[in-house]
């Protein structure tokens, strides 16, 4: 069996490219679960690992690619019949094992999750990770008694994740104020249905002082940094911010004042090594109540050989919104 793949690969160790190749099936790794890709979808994880990042992805040649849907070939743990639609994400699928950005997956059975009823395989590649951990975060905000009066801050909102969570609490109901470096991004917003859009300079005003004026309700951050120790200095008392990123930076430069003298909390998010109950039970609110049909249609789609123009935009930090692969 042979089939499609982008894979990027290094002569020197240094410098990265990514290329169209015909691969056969002993590029696999020998997992229970082949799966013939549908659609994956592009994260700014993927962008690390396509740039050489060895922080995401060690080995190379490699097949990039955090998420994939499609259909079961066969499985030999016997737990999936041929033919059943799944979703694979996080774990180390495009990270160190061969990922989405193919068109054949084999997998571990404890990676893989049937779809959910009303949730079709191109939908949830439109989700995919980013639209995952956006779940999360609002999940996990509402869980610690996100409020309904007052405004809610989306940092980085213009990608993936932001973008989706900051279009998810709007439709749940929320004063959305949408943060981003990008000038030209409101008619982007108000299609996803969010009206408030907050220039990033505007948002980091004065966000060197210990504490800055309590404002937000809740925050969800996907930036780190600066932009993550300006939301926790300006959350209003007893709220909360769900991070989830780290495009600005892995560093948190602050102190304990916003802790013990607002009362507020720093809710981590993880979607990669989530156990399946919790993914499956994300998954089926998208399928549900959480839909969000004007983002899915808005989702840009691409083929592997457009990867080389897209990534590099991620990784700089210049897209709006989601891309999705079709590999069929």
């Amino acid at each position: 069996m042979e089939y499609r793949a982008y894979q990027v690969s290094s002569e020197d160790g240094k410098h990265y490219s990514g290329a169209v190749v015909t691969l056969n099936e002993q590029a696999l790794p020998a997992h229970d679960v082949l799966i013939r890709v549908h659609y994956s979808s592009v994260n700014y994880k993927d962008a690390l690992s396509a740039s050489g990042n060895k922080g995401v992805s060690r080995n190379f040649p490699h097949v990039p690619g955090i998420d994939a849907a499609g259909e079961v070939v066969h499985d030999r743990s016997g737990r999936f019949p041929a033919g059943l639609q799944v979703v694979v994400t996080g774990y180390d699928l495009g990270m160190n094992t061969a990922g989405g950005f193919a068109e054949y997956i084999c997998v571990p059975p404890d990676w893989v999750q049937a779809l959910p009823a009303g949730l079709s395989m191109r939908d949830a590649m439109a989700y995919g990770t980013a639209g995952l951990t956006a779940g999360l975060c609002v999940q996990k905000l509402q869980r610690m008694g996100l409020p309904f009066e007052g405004e809610v801050v989306v940092t980085g909102a213009s990608g993936g994740v932001g973008s989706i969570s900051a279009a998810l609490l709007a439709k749940l109901g929320h004063d959305v104020v949408a943060v981003t470096g990008k000038s030209d991004a409101a008619d982007f917003f108000a299609g996803l249905g969010v009206a408030k859009v907050m220039a990033r300079d505007e948002f980091l005003h004065d966000s060197a002082k210990p504490m800055l004026k309590p404002r937000w309700a809740a925050a969800v951050d996907v930036c780190g940094g600066e932009m993550l120790a300006a939301a926790v200095k300006s959350l209003r008392y007893g709220c909360s911010v769900a991070a989830c990123g780290l495009v600005n930076s892995a560093d948190l430069p602050l102190n304990v004042f916003p802790f013990i003298l607002r009362d507020v909390n720093l809710l981590g998010v993880d979607s990669v090594e989530l156990p399946l109950v919790d993914k499956g039970h994300i998954w089926r609110r998208f399928a549900a109540e959480w839909a969000l049909p004007d983002m899915v249609a808005a989702t840009r789609e691409i083929t592997l050989e457009q990867l080389p123009e897209v990534l590099p935009m991620l990784l700089a930090g210049k897209s709006k919104g989601r891309y999705l692969v079709r590999l069929i």
